[in-house]
C-alpha cells in the first residue's frame, strides 16, 4: 500500500483490522464537522497542498487531487495553529518593542529635539545679530566716510569759490585801471606810466584759467567695502527672487549652437548642423547668442550652469554689437560693447574693449552669477555656491544691456 510513504488515505473499503482501515478512524475523526465531500459525500479529512483546500479520502486517491500532495487535515490544523501562535508571539515582542520605543525612546527624542530646535534657534539669532551689528557698524563707518567726503567736496568748491572771486576782483580793478589810464592820461602820461601799467598786466597774467580737478567731484569710491560688496552680490544671486527670468533670443543663436525648447540651453555643435534661417539678428560666425530681453535701468542677476562646459563666455553687450563676421566687432569681449567672464580650459578671464584681465580661481565654478548695476555703473560675476565674487568691473552704461553667451565645448544653461 502507498499510504504511508505518500501521504495517501486508505483505500475506501479496505479490510478491518488491516494497515488501511487502522488509519481510517482518524481521517473521519478529524473531519471537517457537518461537511463532506459533494462529489464523493466522505468527510473532508485530508488537504491537498496543490489546491490549498480540505478533500476527501477518495478525492485523493482517484479524484481531481490524485497524485498531488496532500495531507490530514488535523495534522494541516495543527501546523497552521502552531504557525498562528509563532506570529502571535512575534507580534507580541512587535507590540512590547513599540512599547517600550514610546515610553523610552520617543520622548528622549521628543526632549531631543525640543533642545536642538532651541539651540538652531539660539545659532540663528546670534548669527543675525552678529551680521547685523557687523552691517551696523559698516553702515556707520561709510556713512561717516560719506559725510567726510561731502565735506572734502564742499570745502573745495569754497575755497575754489573763494578763490575765482577774488581773481574776478583783481581783474576787475586791472581792467578799470587800464580803461582809466586810457581815459584819463595824456600820450605824455601814458608812456611815463608804462612800466606800471606792464607790472600790473604781468600780474594779471599769473592768474590761470579754471582747470577741471577731481577734488572738486565726489569721490564715489569712499563707499567701496568688500565687505558690502560681499553681502550685496550674495543677497541678490543667492536668493531665487532676486533673479530675473532671462530666456535666448533664438533669433541672434548662431548656427554653431543649438538651442533648447526652453529657450535656457546652448548646445555646442562645431559642424553647423543647425538649420536657423538667417537674419540681421543672427550671429553667423562666432558661437554666441544674447538675451530676449534688454535691461534699462537698476538691478538686474542671472545665473548660469557652466559645469559641463570648458569653454564659454558670459556677460553683457549693448544692443549694438556686431552680429556678422569673424571681425573683433562681434568676438564677445574684443570691442566695446561687450564685457565678459570666460573660461577656456583651466585659464579664467575677464574681457572688455580687446583688454583681458587673468582672474585666478582655486576651482572651476558649477554656476557663474551675473549681476549688473546700471544706476551704479557695475558689472560683477559671482560663484553663487562658493559665496565668492570672481570679477567686478566699473562701467557707466550709455545704453540697454542684454545677456551674452557663448559656449565652444558642450553646453551651458540658464537657471531659474
Amino acid at each position: 500500500m502507498a499510504q504511508e510513504g505518500t501521504g495517501l488515505p486508505p483505500a475506501v473499503g479496505a479490510e478491518p483490522g488491516s494497515r488501511s482501515q487502522a488509519g481510517a478512524e482518524p481521517e473521519r475523526a478529524a473531519g471537517l464537522a457537518g461537511e463532506s465531500c459533494a462529489e464523493h459525500g466522505l468527510e473532508l479529512g485530508w488537504f491537498c497542498a496543490a489546491h490549498r483546500r480540505p478533500v476527501c479520502a477518495q478525492c485523493a486517491r482517484l479524484g481531481g487531487c490524485r497524485g498531488h500532495r496532500v495531507t490530514a487535515l488535523a495534522e494541516k490544523a495543527a501546523d497552521l495553529r502552531n504557525k498562528i501562535v509563532d506570529q502571535c508571539e512575534k507580534l507580541q515582542l512587535q507590540s512590547a518593542a513599540i512599547t517600550k520605543y514610546m515610553a523610552e525612546v520617543l520622548p528622549g527624542k521628543n526632549q531631543s529635539a525640543l533642545s536642538a530646535a532651541s539651540w538652531a534657534r539660539e545659532v540663528v539669532i546670534q548669527r543675525l545679530i552678529f551680521v547685523r551689528n557687523v552691517c551696523e557698524n559698516e553702515e556707520q563707518r561709510l556713512l561717516e566716510k560719506v559725510h567726510a567726503e561731502e565735506e572734502r567736496t564742499h570745502q573745495s568748491i569754497l575755497t575754489q569759490r573763494a578763490h575765482w572771486t577774488e581773481s574776478l576782483q583783481k581783474l576787475s580793478a586791472l581792467r578799470t585801471y587800464l580803461v582809466d589810464m586810457i581815459t584819463n592820461l595824456d600820450d605824455h602820461g601814458l608812456v611815463h606810466a608804462e612800466q606800471e601799467i606792464f607790472e600790473r598786466t604781468e600780474a594779471a597774467e599769473g592768474i590761470l584759467e579754471p582747470q577741471e580737478s577731481e577734488k572738486l567731484n565726489f569721490n564715489q569710491k569712499c563707499v567701496q567695502s568688500p565687505l558690502l560688496h560681499q553681502l550685496w552680490a550674495s543677497a541678490v544671486l543667492s536668493c531665487a527672487t532676486g533673479l530675473e527670468e532671462v530666456h535666448v533670443d533664438e533669433k541672434t543663436v548662431s548656427p554653431l549652437l543649438a538651442l533648447s525648447e526652453d529657450k535656457k540651453t546652448l548646445v555646442f555643435s562645431p559642424k553647423k548642423t543647425k538649420p536657423y534661417p538667417d537674419c540681421p539678428e543672427r550671429f553667423d560666425h562666432w558661437p554666441n547668442a544674447l538675451g530676449t530681453k534688454a535691461f534699462h535701468k537698476g538691478t538686474h542677476a542671472w545665473r548660469i550652469s557652466v559645469d559641463k562646459s570648458c569653454a564659454y563666455k558670459l556677460g553683457i553687450s549693448y544692443g549694438s554689437l556686431q552680429r556678422k563676421g569673424p571681425g573683433n566687432a562681434a568676438r564677445l569681449g574684443y570691442n566695446p560693447c561687450s564685457w565678459v567672464f570666460s573660461r577656456y580650459d583651466k585659464e579664467f578671464r575677464f574681457s572688455h574693449n580687446s583688454q583681458h584681465q587673468a582672474v585666478e580661481l582655486v576651482k572651476c565654478p558649477a554656476q557663474v552669477g551675473v549681476l549688473v548695476d546700471l544706476d551704479g555703473g557695475e558689472v560683477l560675476f559671482y560663484d553663487p555656491t562658493a559665496c565668492v565674487i570672481l570679477h567686478s568691473h566699473r562701467e557707466a552704461f550709455t545704453a540697454p544691456i542684454y545677456p551674452v553667451f557663448a559656449v565652444a565645448d558642450q553646453s551651458i544653461s540658464l537657471v531659474q
